[in-house]
């Protein structure tokens, strides 16, 4: 068999042919470059979800006042309660081996007043130490001290968007603010982190000492959260066991069901990666109906090739042509159709990537087993899709296929 001849006569035959061609290749190419596109997007949102797990600081347990549930891919409070204490945070700091530290916080919005201009952003009452595990970095000025937490003192810091809105672009440390009607000064500004996985801007925010925002902005003496950072190498299951040990022992729950929620990082990166697969998933699986059509598409066209070739195929039978020669010949076709739908749908897919980069829609990594799997899947789809035309081609006697008969 003459390899070259048979190449050269099929594409001579697909070019004869230019719009049924790309026609039938047009599922194929769509579904490629969507695969392609959409794993990109996928394999971005779970690279920029570590990160913002990670901004939020490392080995880290939340203990959430109130029963929590999945809703929409995301932990939410389902009921409220009153009982978490700072006393709490005491005993899991003092009680629990596997804890390295722990910080009470309580979140509100706040109204601030500068020079005649009202903002609201929100209040984040939070223990010093709640800097360090959050991961919390200073830009200007300083966060406050143990000795201003105990004193309740009305200082205050910022985070860059909250600062933006209020001052512009003047630095804010060392301005006077009121929060809630009462005087504050600025001591600090942290430095950016970004959106959280809410898709929430946690810039959009000050901070001011827990026992300052207890007692003198929000009249609370109960805690919404209580942020622990667990020791390096030990387990955060364990940490997690523990920590529901002291609590309940605490609150005095005995018999009783839990009034706290504890969730860990992982929980957070499992939850949110999930989502993320099972949205690319979806997406990719109607991309997938795309190249099937693609697949179909291929079939037609070689049907209606078999038939408007059969003087060509009993020429060629007449002429000495064996049944494997005339099914090479229309299945290597298939596969040149297969193929440069694949390599199409390949080019438009890494545009689409870098487009959806470009623009800003979302962070996008091109994974070139999936590009390069999607292609060989494309030629086995042309090949298995063109095998019964091919086969049907090769059972042809010259004298059936001449119209002798």
């Amino acid at each position: 068999m003459n390899w070259w001849a048979n190449a050269a006569l099929s594409v001579e035959v697909l070019a004869a042919y230019r719009l049924r061609t790309a026609l039938s290749i047009s599922g194929i190419v769509i579904g490629v470059a969507a695969v392609i596109v959409m794993v990109a997007v996928g394999l971005g949102a779970e690279r920029q979800i570590m990160e913002r797990i990670e901004s939020m600081g490392t080995n880290l347990v939340f203990i959430v006042a109130g029963k929590t549930r999945v809703s929409g891919g995301r932990i939410r409070r389902s009921s409220l309660s009153k009982t978490l204490k700072p006393e709490d945070v005491r005993a899991i700091t003092a009680e629990c081996p596997s804890v390295q530290m722990a910080a009470g916080s309580i979140k509100r919005s706040i109204i601030i007043r500068h020079q005649g201009q009202t903002v609201k952003t929100g209040l984040i009452g939070l223990e010093p130490d709640g800097f360090a595990i959050r991961n919390f970095t200073v830009d200007q000025g300083r966060t406050y001290t143990d000795d201003e937490e105990r004193s309740k003192r009305r200082v205050v810091v910022f985070a860059p968007t909250a600062a933006k809105n209020t001052f512009g672009e003047k630095p804010p440390t060392g301005k006077a603010v009121r929060l809630a009607r009462q005087p504050f000064r600025v001591i600090g500004l942290t430095a950016a982190k970004g959106m959280d996985l809410n898709g929430s801007d946690q810039d959009d925010k000050v901070f001011v000492p827990l026992s300052t925002a207890m007692r003198r902005l929000a009249n609370v003496d109960y805690l919404d959260t209580i942020f622990v950072k667990v020791r390096d190498g030990v387990p955060l299951s364990r940490a997690e066991e523990e920590i529901k040990t002291i609590i309940r022992k605490q609150h005095k729950l005995k018999n009783r069901n839990d009034d706290f929620s504890v969730y860990n990082q992982l929980d957070l990166i499992k939850l949110q990666k999930g989502t993320a697969r099972t949205l690319t998933l979806l997406i990719s699986s109607t991309a997938a109906l795309a190249w099937l059509v693609g697949g179909i598409g291929i079939l037609a066209v070689m049907l209606m090739a078999v038939r408007e070739r059969r003087s060509e195929i009993g020429l060629r039978r007449a002429l000495g042509a064996r049944d494997v020669d005339i099914r090479y010949q229309f299945l290597f076709e298939a596969g040149m159709l297969a193929g440069a739908g694949g390599i199409g749908g390949l080019l438009i897919g890494l545009f689409g990537t870098w487009l959806t980069a470009t623009m800003g829609w979302g962070p996008t990594i091109v994974s070139w087993p999936t590009a390069l799997g999607a292609i060989s899947a494309s030629i086995f789809l042309g090949l298995l899709c063109g095998y019964y035309p091919a086969t049907r081609a090769a059972r042809l006697t010259p004298i059936e296929a001449l119209g002798l008969e």
